[in-house]
């Protein structure tokens, strides 16, 4: 495939998987990262081009769901903030992860991811009727962490910010819009780390596929986020993080 040539099948799946990314806060890294390994892809090919889509996406994303009043990105709102602590502590998180990446077996990455997520999508459905207490401290952590999971895999951000969000006390839909946000701006920080730190050279050949069909699901999906109950929402999205922590254990085990 050329640089700037077309795959119809990846636009497509790009397509799907964005739509689910922004209409649930997850799924889009965590569920493409696998399938195109199956197409022959690999995990150099595979990161920095859904880095770089999911950082045109992610801020595209954010852009709608303000326009739905999904969340409030005016500068100083309390969506605004948390979004920028989460960008901020990406720096450390993903310049640490890209590192480990490079050098760490990837068994043990995709183990490590797996079970992180399975536990947050736990926690999600046995609490599900509880109201937690907001906390920056949490908010700062869960920045670091997803940040780190991110660069590592490509994936594993938006289960785990959408879902710690939730058990940080942020509402359901402002959690969703802010997962957007900080994920694009995290994104930014990744594609710059492996630009900066991979010895040889990146092949882009994915990302304009991706790029496209990703970016065309996001009005779609942020429209859906308004019309959803929040109670349904919390519901189905604590079920997808538990399955996306199976698939990926799955997948590594079978």
């Amino acid at each position: 495939m050329d640089l700037f040539e077309f795959s119809v099948l990846i636009i497509i799946l790009a397509f799907i998987c964005e739509y689910i990314d922004s209409s649930l806060g997850m799924g889009y890294g965590t569920t493409l990262t696998p399938l195109l390994l199956i197409m022959g892809y690999t995990p150099l090919q595979i990161v920095p081009a859904i880095l770089l889509s999911e950082l045109v996406t992610g801020l595209s994303a954010a852009f709608f769901h303000h326009k739905f009043k999904n969340a409030n990105f005016k500068i100083g709102t309390t969506d605004f903030k948390i979004a920028s602590v989460m960008a901020g502590c990406s720096v450390f998180g993903t310049l640490v992860a890209v590192l480990i990446a490079l050098n760490l077996p990837v068994f043990y990455v995709k183990l490590y991811i797996g079970l992180l997520v399975f536990s947050m999508g736990v926690v999600i459905l046995v609490s599900l009727n509880r109201k937690y207490k907001f906390s920056w401290k949490k908010i700062t952590s869960l920045g670091i962490l997803a940040a780190f999971n991110k660069g590592i895999s490509g994936g594993g951000y938006g289960p785990l910010v959408t879902s710690g969000q939730i058990l940080s006390g942020i509402k359901l839909k402002n959690a969703i819009g802010i997962t957007s946000l900080a994920e694009g701006l995290t994104c930014l920080v990744g594609v710059i780390a492996y630009l900066i730190f991979t010895n040889h050279t990146i092949e882009w050949n994915l990302a304009p596929s991706l790029v496209l069909g990703a970016i065309l699901s996001v009005p779609f999906a942020a429209y859906t986020v308004k019309k959803f109950r929040s109670k349904h929402l919390k519901l189905i999205i604590g079920i997808c993080t538990l399955i996306l922590g199976l698939v990926t254990l799955g997948k590594l085990f079978f």
